[in-house]
């Protein structure tokens, strides 16, 4: 099993600026404005209460009951607090969807490119990831789904489909189309349907978003991820969350009590006040991102061999540059180093993501 590369970038921009050289990282996935303060108050406040022994280990009832409150309310979803779970990040929900279901030999169908850990997991448990290349329609259109191939590639052996919407790395919003075929698909076939809508707060405008947790059949196939390192820029607190039907969400209940016991008793108030509090603050943070977005557009789409798409949705750029890479004789990883450790800026090689 790999790891993810994007953290072995994060060692390296270490050592570029150990040197005196100021480093600009467009690296791991993280915004980079700190934690909203109310959240922060409302975790010290936690540690003054002395509030740091070991919870219940599918969360706090506050939180649990604040994530159904802002998915009923948003998506009008019928999510029962019982049915959270929450987890040490989303990382350890994906592991956890994963290894509840996925047996040796079980084929587990996942678009590429993706962010890692799916595939990395899938393996972890001798299942067996069949990685289905993204449609790419050019600085016009984009990526999309390639329903056909991941329909024509499902066999007996076939366990789940994976989503991540919006995605990582490509920066799209799938349309209410993909993400309802996706979802026919995957029950016509008896299916689950991994879904990881953890980029759901950034939408830019272009397209709609649509969650799986508007289908009213959603319980029956779709075990569904989701946390708070992304919306409230909490990614060092590991806050994540499973959420699946009752019955089944006991039975990965005793699963996580072998694996992380709880998740930190203190982070878990932050969280209760993330969803509770004012949301002013990620729709600044967003529309900043907006901003970012279209003036970094705006910049690559000059570079002379650059093909550069303008992402739809979460907070990534995934330009094409193989004319760039033919020209100069580089591999993507040389091209990566070579901007790192002669300008001091952090990217990352599109085979980060891609098998």
């Amino acid at each position: 099993m790999g790891g993810e590369k994007a953290f072995l970038y994060i060692a390296k921009a270490r050592e570029v600026a150990s040197k005196g050289i100021e480093v600009i990282s467009f690296g791991v996935g993280q915004p980079d404005i700190p934690t909203f303060q109310h959240i922060i108050n409302a975790a010290k406040e936690a540690l003054d209460k002395k509030f740091t022994g070991y919870t219940e280990t599918a969360g706090i009832p506050e939180l649990r009951e604040a994530i159904a409150e802002y998915l009923n309310k948003r998506y009008n979803a019928g999510v029962d607090p019982r049915e959270v779970i929450v987890t040490t990040g989303a990382k350890t929900a994906i592991l956890l969807a994963i290894a509840s279901y996925i047996r040796p030999g079980d084929e587990v169908i996942i678009p590429d490119p993706t962010y890692p850990a799916y595939g990395q997991v899938t393996r972890l448990f001798g299942g067996i990831p069949k990685y289905i290349p993204l449609r790419f329609e050019g600085a016009e259109g984009g990526f999309k789904l390639d329903i056909e191939a991941i329909e024509k590639s499902i066999t007996e052996k076939t366990k789940m489909i994976v989503l991540n919407n919006p995605h990582n790395p490509t920066g799209a919003i799938f349309t209410p189309s993909e993400v309802s075929k996706i979802c026919e698909i995957a029950k016509d076939n008896k299916l689950l349907l991994l879904v990881d809508e953890i980029y759901d707060n950034f939408v830019y405008g272009e397209v709609e978003f649509r969650s799986v947790l508007l289908d009213p059949d959603w319980k029956d196939y779709i075990l569904y991820v989701n946390g708070l390192s992304k919306t409230f820029s909490m990614t060092g607190w590991r806050l994540g969350y499973l959420v699946v039907r009752r019955e089944v969400a006991d039975s990965i209940v005793r699963l996580a009590t072998n694996v992380y016991s709880c998740p930190v008793s203190f982070a878990q108030i932050g969280g209760v006040a993330a969803f509770k509090g004012s949301w002013e603050p990620v729709k600044h943070m967003v529309e900043l991102f907006k901003k970012r977005r279209d003036r970094m557009h705006e910049l690559l789409s000059k570079i002379p061999g650059f093909e550069v798409w303008k992402s739809t949705g979460a907070f990534y750029m995934f330009p094409r540059i193989s004319k760039v890479l033919r020209e100069t004789g580089l591999s993507v990883e040389q091209f990566v180093d070579y901007l790192l450790y002669n300008y001091g800026v952090v990217v990352l090689p599109g085979t980060a993501f891609s098998e």
